[in-house]
C-alpha cells in the first residue's frame, strides 16, 4: 500500500513544457434514440426513491418503482496526440465521466508522451447518460455488474469516436485501458473483469465497490461489493493490471461493514483480494483525502498513468 498526503502537491506534468507537441480534442454528442443498448431512463422522484437507511444510503427498489423512460444526450471528447503513428492502430483509454478529466488529462498526456514516458495514445472521455446512483441512467451504466456497458462501448462508443477523430483504434486488449472515478471507476473495472479480451488496464479513483447496483441481480446481490467479497477470490486470476486509490475520509468511512457502503473499506478489500490472487496492482490510500478529491488527482495522475502502461 502507498500512503500519500495530506500535503498534496500539484504534479509538474500538468504544466506542458514549452514547445512540447499538444494533442487535439474532438467533441461530439450521442443521443439515446440512436442507441440499441441504452434507450434512456431517469429516476422517479417519489416516496420509494427517497427512502434511506440509518446511514443515509438509498434503499433498494424494484426497477418499475424507481425508473422511467427518458431521453439523454451524451457528450464525448476524443484526445489525439500529435505523435500518433498512422501506420498502426492506436492504443487508447476509455474514460468515464469524461468532463471530470477534460482539463486534467490532455496536458498530462501531452507531457508524458512528449517525454517518452507513455506511448502515443488516444483518450476517449465519455460522459454518462445522466443522473446518479440507483434508478438513473448513470447508475444503470456504471454500477451494473455485467458486460452490458462494455458492449455499448465496443459497438457504439469506440466506432463513433474513431470515426469522429479520424483514427484507427487497437483491438489488442493490452493496448486498451479503462479509467474513472467513483461509479465510473467501478465501471472501468467491470469493463475489464467481464471482458478481459477487450480491456486489461484499469485506473480507479474512489471506486464505488459497494452495494449500489440497480436493478438488483440475484447473482451479485451486494452489487460491486461482491468483487472483493466473492468474485475475485473465487475466480482464476485474469490478465489485468489495476491501479486503485481511495481517500481516508472517502464516502461513509465510518459506516459498519454490514451496510456494504463503506468506500475506504471496500477499496482496502479490493486491494487485499487482488494481492491474494497475485494481480499486478497498486493501491494508494490518500491520507485525509475525500471522495473524488481533486488534490489527489493532481498529485497522482501522472505516476498512475505511467505505471498503468508499463509492461512488467
Amino acid at each position: 500500500m502507498l500512503f500519500i498526503g495530506p500535503d498534496y502537491v500539484r504534479a509538474r506534468e500538468f504544466d506542458v513544457p514549452a514547445g512540447a507537441p499538444r494533442g487535439r480534442v474532438v467533441a461530439f454528442t450521442m443521443r439515446s434514440e440512436d442507441s440499441a443498448i441504452y434507450p434512456g431512463i431517469r429516476r422517479i422522484d417519489n416516496a420509494v426513491t427517497r427512502r434511506r437507511d440509518a446511514f443515509g444510503n438509498r434503499c433498494a427498489a424494484e426497477e418499475y418503482e424507481q425508473s422511467e423512460a427518458a431521453p439523454y444526450i451524451r457528450t464525448v471528447w476524443v484526445y489525439v496526440p500529435q505523435q500518433l503513428p498512422r501506420d498502426r492502430p492506436a492504443p487508447f483509454m476509455v474514460v468515464q465521466d469524461g468532463h471530470v478529466y477534460l482539463n486534467a488529462l490532455p496536458p498530462v498526456l501531452d507531457t508524458l508522451i512528449a517525454e517518452g514516458r507513455l506511448p502515443p495514445l488516444v483518450a476517449i472521455l465519455a460522459d454518462s447518460g445522466g443522473g446518479d446512483a440507483q434508478g438513473s441512467q448513470r447508475g444503470l451504466e456504471y454500477d451494473t455488474l455485467s458486460a452490458r456497458y462494455g458492449d455499448f462501448v465496443e459497438t457504439e462508443l469506440v466506432p463513433r469516436a474513431a470515426a469522429e477523430a479520424g483514427v484507427t483504434l487497437s483491438a489488442d486488449p493490452g493496448e486498451r485501458a479503462a479509467m474513472g472515478v467513483s461509479s465510473g471507476a467501478a465501471c472501468a473495472f467491470t469493463m475489464a473483469w467481464y471482458r478481459p479480451d477487450r480491456y486489461r488496464r484499469v485506473l480507479s479513483y474512489s471506486g464505488t465497490y459497494v452495494n449500489q447496483q440497480s436493478p438488483a441481480d440475484p447473482a451479485t446481490p451486494r452489487g460491486a461489493w461482491e468483487y472483493h467479497a466473492s468474485l475475485i477470490p473465487a475466480a482464476e486470476r485474469k490478465p489485468l493490471r489495476i491501479w486503485l486509490e481511495v481517500g481516508e475520509r472517502d464516502f461513509h468511512a465510518d459506516d459498519p461493514e454490514e451496510t456494504w457502503h463503506n468506500w475506504p473499506l471496500a477499496n482496502r478489500r479490493m486491494a487485499e483480494a487482488l494481492a491474494a490472487k497475485g494481480y499486478a496492482y497498486r493501491f494508494t490510500l490518500s491520507l485525509g483525502g475525500r471522495h473524488a478529491d481533486p488534490r489527489v488527482l493532481e498529485h497522482t495522475l501522472p505516476g498512475a498513468l505511467e505505471w498503468l502502461w508499463r509492461e512488467d
